[in-house]
C-alpha cells in the first residue's frame, strides 16, 4: 500500500493548522523607567491598579508596543505618545487573556482634529479618533491633541483613545454595533440592547448625564459609555448602576 499520498496530506494539514493557530509575532518591547514614570504622572487608570495588576498592565502595554507601528502625519512622536496610545489599548483589555488587536497594524497620530478625507491643515475639522474601514483597514487616526487631553485631569469622562479602541473590539466581531459579541456571555447580547435603549431614550429626554454623543448610533453608544465606565467608574456605579454592572461584565473587569 502506498502511503505517500496519506504523509503528503497529514503535512499538509499540519502546516495549515500551524497557520491557523499561530499566534502573531511581535518584538519584545520592555517598558523603560522613564515609560513606568510616564504611566505613574499620566495615566490615573494604571497609577491606581495594586501591584501585580500594575505588572500584568505592563506585559500588556510592551506587547502591544513591539507589535503596532505608531507614527506620526506632521507630528513628532514624543515617548508619552506612545505610552497613551499604548494605555489606550490595554486599559479596556485588561480584563481579558492572550487578547491581541490582531485587526490593527498601525496607529496615526495627526496634530489636531481632521475631517472625512483626513485633512487636518484647513478647513472644517471635528473628528479627533477614527478606526479605518476599506482602503483604510487595519489602521486608526487619533489626534494628538485629543489623545493628551484625553489622559489630563481635565478631561472628565471623555478620552478619545479609550473610544476608539473600544471600537476596535466592537468591530473583532466583524461588525462595529455596540454589541460586542466576542466579549459576551451567550444570551447576553438581548439584555444589553434593551438597556442601550433605554439609556438613549433617557439621554434623549434629558434625564442622563451620559454625553449625548451617545445617541449618535448603538456603536457609539457602547464607545462612550465605556469612556465614563473607564474614566469615572464610582460616579458611573452610582448613577448607573445597571450599565456599570452590565460594562464590568462585558469588559471582565470591576473598578468601584
Amino acid at each position: 500500500m502506498n502511503l505517500y499520498p496519506y504523509f503528503i496530506l497529514l503535512v499538509f494539514l499540519v502546516v495549515a493548522l500551524y497557520f491557523i493557530f499561530r499566534k502573531k509575532k511581535v518584538n519584545p518591547s520592555n517598558l523603560s523607567k522613564q515609560d513606568k514614570q510616564l504611566l505613574l504622572e499620566h495615566v490615573a487608570f494604571y497609577a491606581a491598579l495594586d501591584p501585580p495588576k500594575k505588572l500584568l498592565f505592563e506585559d500588556k502595554l510592551a506587547h502591544f508596543l513591539g507589535g503596532i507601528k505608531i507614527e506620526g502625519i506632521g507630528v513628532e512622536i514624543s515617548p508619552l505618545d506612545r505610552i497613551l496610545v499604548g494605555a489606550s489599548a490595554v486599559i479596556p483589555i485588561l480584563g481579558f487573556d492572550e487578547w491581541e488587536y490582531r485587526n490593527l497594524g498601525t496607529v496615526l497620530l495627526y496634530p489636531d482634529t481632521f475631517n472625512k478625507d483626513f485633512q487636518f491643515a484647513e478647513g472644517e475639522r471635528n473628528i479627533m479618533g477614527m478606526v479605518g474601514d476599506g482602503y483604510m483597514n487595519g489602521q486608526m487616526i487619533l489626534s494628538q491633541s485629543a489623545l493628551r487631553h484625553g489622559f489630563s485631569k481635565s478631561a472628565g469622562r471623555e478620552n478619545t483613545g479609550i473610544h476608539e479602541f473600544v471600537h476596535l473590539l466592537d468591530k473583532s466581531d466583524g461588525a462595529t454595533d455596540g454589541i460586542p459579541q466576542n466579549f459576551m456571555k451567550h444570551g447576553y447580547a438581548i439584555p444589553w440592547v434593551k438597556m442601550m435603549h433605554q439609556e438613549i431614550q433617557r439621554i434623549e429626554d434629558n434625564q442622563s448625564d451620559i454625553n449625548p454623543y451617545a445617541i449618535t448610533n448603538e456603536a457609539e453608544f457602547f464607545a462612550v459609555t465605556s469612556e465614563y465606565f473607564f474614566e469615572n467608574p464610582e460616579r458611573m456605579k452610582d448613577k448607573h448602576p445597571a450599565l456599570y454592572d452590565g460594562l464590568s461584565k462585558i469588559f471582565g473587569q470591576k473598578l468601584a
